[in-house]
Parts: structure tokens; C-alpha cells; sequence
């Protein structure tokens, strides 16, 4: 493994230990934020350049998509050496400017870590292939084949085809549970662990307050390598699963998700808890019951910090019902842990154009609706995550196949048309060129002409923009002490109103959301002593004890001594 530079120690900004459970945390696609040298394609650099736009929004964290070494198969989650920098991305020294701006504005960074798999082209995996007998032999789940040659079983890619690629050197079959460049480490081996641990110290002593895990519940899997179960017809797809995805044809019993991951897990969390302040953001990503899994995942404190999943990052509507039964699963079963709530990342399509098709075609509802899927995010009980250009309400892209980029969609296409939609460069000026993403003729993939009504000066300029309601309501939520540690409880409230309450020994405050595009009335006198709170853009008529909620509206009240009535 190469070092291209040595970090310098850098003085870490003042930490809260558990700044982690109630933060908001703001992703960066540095591929897709800035590009500072004219390439067309965003780097560190450019990420530092916007690090005063990111702290304006009022976030905890910002976390960066991998910068490191790596061919690029899958545009950076294919690593070829965990402790350099690609250089389309610039140096390790850039990065460290980075760390140390950041630190400056008290903005916490966390870095992903992808220690699922590595590239095929990492040294480790070089000398794991080249015999049965080298030191690294066992770093990577080699298997021989069936007596007729075959894969050693039925598991699927995600991207598409068997999860079993045969090696002639070897003379086995590796196992890939992504790309056939992204052999999986063998977890198995505390050789793997501990060497993954040390590439863990090697960031954190270069003053990283933390990692997001790319897809945790992939890190072991069924030692006996049984064949997955077919999906019945009556057992739905998990939450987030694209109905035409032929990888969730299979019910994927024995591929992830495995127990032994729980145990695995502790190693890395001493690691971390040798560091003040820092800490982790795992992905559940593809499993049946994703926010089951999340619980195990956090629970206690030898696991990880917090988990997000994609129980919120599909295209069924935000009804009325659907909230509530996520919430009610969460808050049964996460107990002390800690959910990051999010809408969207850079592997799903926009939570504006996956909810939108459900709602009236008028922009004025459009916006209602973003204005209060942001307040809902602020206000659930856990951390959450805002993936850049949510902020600004960006719609998915549509990239035509000739511009597409993303091996996922090209391996499925037209089934599944990828992740390039969500993945396009960051509009910052309206009519620059590339909309002030870069000065290059071309981007690495196309910016379309409808983001630039969306541009962040136009949204700056506007006191009423999404832009600026983000930033009031993250400034909002770290006011009131009930979201930043109060437990929820869930009120009876009729659909469409969604209500919740938050509280702690300082303030009790009560939510209602408005999930319909028609204009409710509530009786407050259900709340004894409930008086509408200082959060001041939603504006709601009020008659008496009665509040006139408008369509996709949000009532926010405090209450000094009364509960409400629990569900």
C-alpha cells in the first residue's frame, strides 16, 4: 500500500461527544460539486471553495463521497488504496486544507469508507489472486466451483449477473457482490479486520470526525453458501427496491445481512472510541427489512453510532399511514440508537421528482410540499442528511443513454436507468456556463437547462426560497432543545395531519404536518396550554382554539404542562 503524503496532525475543532445523535449532516458528490482546474469533473479543491456555502446552511457535518485512489469502475467506490487520493480529485494535502478550513468554520468531516470490497486493482487483491498459498490468500472469499464448473451458487450482483466471477490464475471463483472489479474482502480473516482498522486510525489521526460505511450489512456472508430462495409473487420487494430490478428477484437470505457482522463491528468501534468526538454513519442498503437491520446495527455501545437506510428514499407517496407505521417501527425498535433520516443520497433517484408525480402539476404545491418534507426532516427524533442539491429542489435528470455514465444503469438499461439523474453538477449561477460548475466546454455529465431556474444566486436572492427555508429550519432546530434530545411520541391526529410531539425536561413541542394539498382545521383544545411556537414561515390562520392548517402546511406549537393524548 502507497502513502503519497504524510498527514500532519491537525488540532481537532471542540467536540460535544454525542454532537452525533441530533446532527445535521450535509453529503457533498465532489464529483459533482465544483471542479476547480477545468476538467469537468468537481475535486477536493472545489469542495473547498464552497466549504463557506455549506457552513451557511447552519449543518453539523458535511460528508464527502470517496475521493481516494481507484480506476473510477464505479466512480470511486472501487478503491485501489485506501490512503491515497485520486488524483481527478488532488492530493492528500488538499484534502488536509480541507479538513483544516472546515475545522475552521466548525463544520465536522466525515470521509467514506468502503470496506466491503476493494478494486481489483489493490495490492492486496494483485497478491491474493496470484496463488492459493500467497499471505493474502484468504483477504478475499475465493471458492472452488460446482463439479460441472459453475458458480458455487445462485447469488446475484447488484449490478446485474451472477455475484461469482471465475479466476484463472486462482482457478476459483471470487465472490462480487457489486462490480466484477469490486472483489469482496473476506471479513472472516481478523488479518482483514485489523488491517481495515488501521486504515480507520490512519484518517483519524489525520483529524476526520468520522466515517459513513458504505453498505455495512454486505461485510460477511453464509459460510455454507446456500442458494437464495425466489421471491414469491405475493412477498413485496424491499423499501427502495426498483420494481423491474432483477437482483430482488431473489428473496437475499444468504448473501448479506449475515449475524456474525454485529460481532465484527466491535473492533472497528474500539477504534473509534479511541478518538474523541468522532463517529460513524452506517448504510443498511438492500435488505428486507432495512430498518430491522438498522436497529441491530446501533444498538448498545460496542456497534456503530447511527445508520440510515432507504425506508424514506422510495417513489410511494408520503401518506398519512405510510408515516406513521415507519415511525412507530422506528421508535420500537431503534431504542437508545440513533436513525439518520434522509430523502435522497446519490444512489437514489430526487425526492422531489420520486414524490411530485403524486401531487397537484402546480408549482405553488410543489413548494408547499419540499417547504414541508424539510420541516419534517428537521423535526424527526435521530440525526438526518441532506444530499447536495436537495436543498435547492432538484429534479431527477434525465440523461440520454450516449451521456450515461453509471455502470449500474448501463449494465441494466433500459430496466433500470442508473444513478447518473441524481448525480448531476451543482447549479450555482444561472446563466454562467456549466451553471458555474465548471469552466470546461463539457461536464462529465450534462447539467439540464430546467436546474438553472434552481440556481443557488437566484435562491439566495429570495427571502421565500427552499434554499433559505433549509437554512432557517436548521437554525430553528438547533433552538429548541425538545429536537435536538427529546424522545417523540406519536398523537392522535386524523389523516391527512401527521402529529408528533417532542419533548424533554426543558420544552414539550408539538408538530402537526399537513399531508394533503387541502386546507384542515384542528382543535387545539387536545393540546391543553398549546400556543403556537416562534418558528415563524408557517403561517396558519387561527379561530379561537381552532388552527386552519394550509394544504402541505406545518403547525409547530409549544405546550408548558399538559401531554398530549397519545396514540
Amino acid at each position: 500500500m502507497t502513502i503519497t503524503s504524510t498527514p500532519k496532525q491537525v488540532t481537532l475543532t471542540p467536540k460535544n461527544a454525542d454532537w452525533w445523535r441530533s446532527a445535521v449532516i450535509y453529503q457533498v458528490y465532489p464529483r459533482s460539486f465544483v471542479d476547480s482546474n477545468g476538467d469537468g469533473i468537481g475535486d477536493l479543491n472545489g469542495v473547498r471553495q464552497k466549504l463557506d456555502y455549506i457552513a451557511s446552511l447552519g449543518v453539523d457535518a458535511v460528508w464527502i463521497s470517496p475521493f481516494f485512489k481507484s480506476p473510477m469502475h464505479d466512480f470511486g467506490y472501487d478503491i485501489s488504496d485506501y490512503r491515497a487520493v485520486e488524483p481527478i480529485f488532488g492530493t492528500l494535502d488538499d484534502f488536509q486544507n480541507l479538513l483544516n478550513e472546515a475545522h475552521d468554520l466548525n463544520l465536522k468531516v466525515l470521509i467514506d469508507q468502503v470496506w466491503n470490497h476493494t478494486s481489483e486493482e489493490h495490492p492486496w487483491f494483485i497478491e491474493s489472486r496470484s496463488s492459493k498459498d500467497n499471505p493474502k490468500a484468504d483477504w478475499y472469499v475465493w471458492v472452488d466451483g460446482k463439479e460441472d464448473g459453475s458458480p458455487p451458487n445462485n447469488w446475484r450482483a447488484t449490478f446485474g449477473g451472477s455475484a461469482w466471477t471465475w479466476d484463472e490464475t486462482r482457478q476459483q471463483y471470487y465472490l462480487h457482490n457489486f462490480l466484477v472489479q469490486q472483489p469482496d474482502l473476506n471479513w472472516y480473516n481478523p488479518q482483514v479486520v485489523a488491517a481495515i482498522a488501521e486504515t480507520a486510525e490512519f484518517w483519524l489521526d489525520m483529524g476526520v470526525d468520522g466515517f459513513r460505511l458504505d453498505v455495512v450489512n454486505f461485510y460477511t456472508h453464509d459460510p455454507l453458501l446456500r442458494d437464495n430462495p425466489p421471491r414469491p409473487e405475493d412477498t413485496p420487494r424491499p423499501a427502495g427496491a426498483g420494481a423491474t430490478d432483477p437482483y430482488f428477484e431473489f428473496i437475499n437470505t444468504h448473501n448479506f445481512c449475515q449475524p456474525a457482522t454485529i460481532e465484527l463491528l466491535k473492533p472497528i468501534r474500539n477504534v473509534i472510541d479511541r478518538y474523541e468526538g468522532t463517529t460513524t454513519l452506517a448504510e443498511v442498503s438492500s435488505a428486507e427489512d432495512t430498518i430491522g437491520v438498522s436497529s441491530e446495527y446501533v444498538q448498545g455501545e460496542d456497534r456503530l453510532h447511527m445508520a440510515y437506510n432507504s425506508s424514506l428514499m422510495t417513489d410511494e407517496p408520503l401518506t398519512w399511514e405510510r408515516l406513521r407505521e415507519l415511525i412507530e417501527e422506528v421508535e420500537g425498535s431503534l431504542g437508545n440508537g440513533t436513525i439518520c433520516w434522509t430523502g435522497g443520497t446519490h444512489d437514489f433517484p430526487r425526492q422531489t421528482s420520486r414524490w411530485r408525480k403524486y401531487l397537484i402539476d402546480d408549482e405553488f404545491t410543489h413548494e408547499a410540499f419540499d417547504h414541508m418534507f424539510a420541516a419534517l426532516l428537521m423535526c424527526l427524533r435521530g440525526s438526518c442528511c441532506i444530499y447536495q442539491g436537495d436543498e435547492l429542489g432538484l429534479t431527477q435528470a434525465e440523461i440520454p443513454y450516449e451521456k450515461m455514465q453509471d455502470p449500474f444503469g448501463l449494465a441494466n438499461y433500459p430496466q433500470v436507468l442508473g444513478r447518473d439523474g441524481c448525480r448531476t453538477p451543482m447549479p450555482w449561477q444561472q446563466n454562467a456556463p456549466n451553471a458555474g460548475f465548471s469552466d470546461a466546454k463539457e461536464s462529465w455529465l450534462p447539467l439540464p437547462t430546467e436546474h438553472r431556474a434552481h440556481a443557488v444566486d437566484l435562491q439566495e436572492q429570495s427571502e421565500f426560497s427552499l434554499l433559505n427555508k433549509y437554512r432557517r429550519l436548521i437554525d430553528w432546530r438547533k433552538k429548541q432543545p425538545a429536537l435536538r434530545r427529546g424522545n417523540l411520541k406519536l398523537v392522535d391526529t386524523p389523516d391527512p395531519i401527521l402529529g408528533f410531539s417532542r419533548e424533554c425536561d426543558e420544552q414539550k413541542l408539538l408538530c402537526l404536518f399537513n399531508l394533503s394539498p387541502m386546507t384542515v382545521h384542528i382543535d387545539l383544545a387536545q393540546f391543553p396550554n398549546c400556543v403556537e411556537s416562534d418558528e415563524s414561515d408557517f403561517v396558519n390562520r387561527k379561530y379561537g382554539k381552532t388552527v386552519e392548517i394550509a394544504g402541505y402546511g406545518v403547525f409547530f406549537g409549544n405546550y408548558a404542562s399538559a401531554t398530549p393524548k397519545e396514540t
